[in-house]
């Protein structure tokens, strides 16, 4: 029996999709959804369509074909009977090569630049602050213009080193040329060596693996013997002496193994027109580093300035009033604290720095858009195809940027019950 105060349940009518809010919104997004897919739909078939009109097809065949043409600063080896789909890994390892290197530099820059700014001493808080304002406010293609153009036109050629009396001179005893067709530097070579591993599209050397390795144990030893050391301290309040034992364990085992494979440097020599030997820095890859890496710097800076004008004055003075220095409180109250606000937007800049290296067609520097997006589309004429797996490309590594600095972001932020 129904109770006469229980008021009467509504029947469901189609109207109530547009006029109760209850299903508003879920109708608004399925008529979206609706749209969505319908545009989708059409601009497939669309593509389809124009391309059966031209008598073409969608097909990746074309990456299994000869590529013909030379790749001037590669990783891997690679001539120009290779295929398309070899080239086309050649220039994203480049890609990669550069975001990483230009990633770390622009983020030492933008630190120490960043903390500079907020510097009591006037002069170097203004020199700063005109390199910040003069560098972000400036494109970047200019700037790599313009670092490309200095070193080809203000650099020696390699013909001014010989002689008995040469007008150019190597740097830093005699290991260091650099030239108007780019710097080469010592390489490292193993007289005992280990070989390398053939995975099939390239080799890894057995040699870089075992360094890596040996590194890694080496950090994990030493994060465990401070682990052991604020134990000791913990329990008894005075810290034991590790910074012996730190050096030891950091420093030893490397040291071992370098001699173990006989490491010793490549020297470039200057052989006939040009210097051999040793590893050769091209000024396309040069220029496109120092502009990303300086551009770059200065958002990173302004980031990092931010992050610590958001940290209370509080934490400064009862940092001093502890006892600790001017540095000691910057590296261990403020920055720790700052992270947590200079790490969301410093993953912007990274993803940044990594889809900007695709101006690197501007210095002849072939990268993933030199190759695949550049001359592999030209010959091949798949543009459609070509330009779909770049884009592929480039999400991929732009998401697996953002999902490693979100994990480091999740560990560093404050910890709430």
């Amino acid at each position: 029996m129904a109770d006469i105060t229980t008021p009467p349940k509504d029947s469901f009518r189609l109207s109530m999709l547009i006029y109760d809010t209850r299903y508003r919104s879920l109708t608004i997004q399925v008529v979206f959804m609706f749209l969505l897919m319908a545009g989708a739909t059409w601009l497939i078939n669309n593509t389809i369509y124009n391309l059966h009109v031209l008598g073409k097809d969608f097909s990746y065949t074309f990456l299994w074909s000869r590529a013909g043409y030379d790749i001037n600063q590669r990783f891997i080896a690679y001539n120009s009977d290779d295929t398309h789909g070899r080239a086309m890994l050649v220039g994203l390892l480049n890609t990669l090569f550069i975001a990483f290197i230009s990633c770390v530099a622009a983020t030492v820059l933008g630190v120490i630049a960043g903390v500079l700014r907020l510097s009591k001493n006037w002069v170097v808080a203004k020199l700063m602050a005109i390199y910040v304002e003069s560098f972000r406010n400036i494109p970047l293609l200019i700037w790599i213009l313009v670092i490309f153009a200095v070193m080809t036109e203000a650099a020696p050629a390699p013909s001014a080193f010989r002689g008995a009396d040469p007008s150019a001179h190597m740097w830093f005893f005699d290991s260091v040329a650099v030239t108007n067709r780019g710097v080469y530097i010592p390489e490292p070579l193993f007289a005992r060596s280990l070989g390398n591993i053939d995975l099939g599209i390239f080799l890894v050397s057995t040699d870089l693996l075992a360094i890596i390795a040996v590194m890694v144990l080496s950090i994990l030893g030493y994060k465990r013997l401070q682990r052991n050391a604020e134990k000791v301290q913990n329990a008894s309040g005075i810290r034991p002496v590790t910074w012996w034992k730190s050096a030891l364990i950091l420093i030893a085992p490397i040291v071992i193994l370098l001699v173990a494979l006989g490491f010793h440097l490549g020297y470039p020599e200057l052989k006939g027109f040009n210097f051999r030997g040793g590893v050769h820095a091209r000024n396309s890859l040069i220029a496109l580093w120092a502009a990303l890496s300086i551009y770059t710097g200065a958002f990173i800076a302004e980031i990092v300035r931010a992050g610590i004008l958001a940290i209370s004055r509080g934490q400064t003075e009862a940092s001093l009033a502890l006892g600790l220095k001017p540095g000691q409180t910057m590296n261990l109250v403020i920055l720790p604290q700052a992270l947590r606000v200079i790490i969301p937007p410093m993953i912007s800049e990274y993803l940044n720095i990594t889809k900007n290296t695709s101006l690197a067609i501007a210095v002849g520097y072939m990268d993933l858009r030199a190759t695949l997006g550049g001359i592999t589309l030209n010959q091949t004429g798949r543009e459609l195809e070509a330009m779909l797996l770049m884009m592929g490309i480039y999400l991929v590594i732009s998401l697996s940027i953002s999902s490693v600095m979100n994990l480091y972001n999740r560990s560093v932020k404050l910890k709430e019950r």
